[in-house]
């Protein structure tokens, strides 16, 4: 693709936009823009029930969208591959779904202290509805894990270890290897939650070996109100579905149930149809531009953004620029982060600011919130230029 940026039709039809906020939401480009609304005008009918031609064409979109997913991540088998409507629902559904025959009480769950809240929220949730305990990693000052107690966090009580591949704060990417690694040995299962990462970093569950991985569309060019749970089919066979509802049945009687096959087992009613369609475009536009340069252009743009960060004046910067995805947080002295990303708004440019669902971060960091901007394949250098010069226009307002 000789010129990215026209294919994102927000950025074609206003030159201006500075967007650096991919880690709340990506830009969609025209493909997966085409592919939702081809299904909504040519062929939008419910899927797996009827027999009728445009029906059988939405079935087989959307189950060729699984498998999509599947290879993306290099699962051995696309019944392994579950639909929810994001990661929270995605965590959530792990989270419920183990109660009973793999979580008990008085057993322990062990996640970080860098999570998002929809990794931290339902594991506490459920440690308090069954008596389990919840028990954290922590981490310093800049963002990393601290891995040095590891060993006795981790015991034969350690049912799910539940971590954030890159951390939607500092952009610091885990050693899920060591984590994993270490957590099988003590019979733990794992779960990654890769929202922030899926989109450049590529991910290979075979490899892995993780036990579930979660993420989102909209964070990898796709629509919203899709997301995805990878977990191993023998785990996925022996868990309870955490919704009842049509399609996930196999039968039901008066006074019993039997459930579906995998997937459909844990995927109860109607589903995004168009949504799972449009991420199936979304991976398609990723594979054409290739997950290699994709990595290697967020690298580089993130490199350039901390080093020219770094030379304003007042500035704090969140963590360091070792083994980071394309995400930085900062803050400017006497300057409030929300005031600053509304009048940086002025200049057409868009960043977050806020906790960002990460309040025990704000905690660890002694502030109640950050400034951030994240990167994606659309961004260019122009963009971070544009940022520097809009940041210290903000300054000198406000001083």
């Amino acid at each position: 693709m000789k010129n990215i940026r026209e294919e994102f039709p927000l950025l074609k039809n206003d030159k201006s936009l500075v967007y650096l906020d991919s880690a709340a939401t990506t830009l969609k480009p025209n493909s997966v823009i085409n592919s939702v609304s081809d299904y909504y005008e040519n062929y939008s009918a419910n899927i797996h029930r009827s027999v009728y031609s445009i029906a059988d064409k939405a079935t087989t979109e959307y189950e060729l969208a699984r498998g999509k997913v599947a290879d993306f991540i290099n699962a051995p088998s696309d019944k392994s591959i579950i639909f929810t409507s994001g990661t929270t629902e995605s965590v959530n559904l792990v989270a419920h779904s183990l109660c009973g025959d793999f979580l008990n009480e008085d057993d322990e769950i062990l996640i970080t202290e860098m999570e998002h809240h929809s990794n931290n929220v339902p594991w506490q949730m459920i440690a308090k509805k069954i008596g389990a305990k919840l028990k954290y990693i922590p981490i310093d000052i800049n963002g990393k894990l601290d891995l040095s107690t590891i060993d006795s966090l981790l015991n034969s009580k350690t049912k799910i270890v539940s971590v954030i591949h890159q951390s939607n704060v500092f952009g610091t990417i885990n050693p899920l290897e060591i984590l994993i690694e270490k957590a099988h040995s003590v019979g733990s299962l794992v779960l990654v939650d890769a929202a922030q990462s899926i989109a450049h970093c590529g991910i290979n569950v075979k490899n892995l070996d993780c036990d579930f991985l979660v993420f989102s569309g909209h964070k990898m060019l796709g629509p919203t109100g899709i997301g995805v749970l990878f977990g191993k089919t023998e785990i996925l066979s022996k868990m309870q579905p955490f919704m009842g509802g049509g399609e996930m049945i196999s039968s039901v009687s008066m006074d019993s149930v039997t459930y579906n096959e995998l997937p459909w087992k844990f995927e109860a009613g109607t589903p995004g149809i168009a949504q799972a369609i449009g991420l199936g475009a979304a991976i398609d536009f990723i594979n054409q531009v290739g997950i290699k340069i994709i990595k290697s252009q967020c690298a580089k743009l993130r490199e350039y953004a901390f080093s020219e960060l770094g030379k304003i004046n007042d500035i704090v910067l969140y963590g360091d620029n070792v083994n980071k995805g394309p995400v930085i947080s900062f803050n400017i002295n006497k300057i409030n982060s929300h005031d600053l990303a509304q009048l940086l708004d002025q200049f057409n440019i868009c960043i977050r600011s806020g906790n960002h669902c990460s309040e025990p971060i704000m905690e660890k960091l002694q502030v109640s919130s950050v400034a951030r901007i994240s990167l994606y394949i659309y961004n260019q250098k122009a963009d971070i230029d544009a940022l520097i010069s809009g940041i210290k226009k903000v300054v000198k307002l406000i001083s």
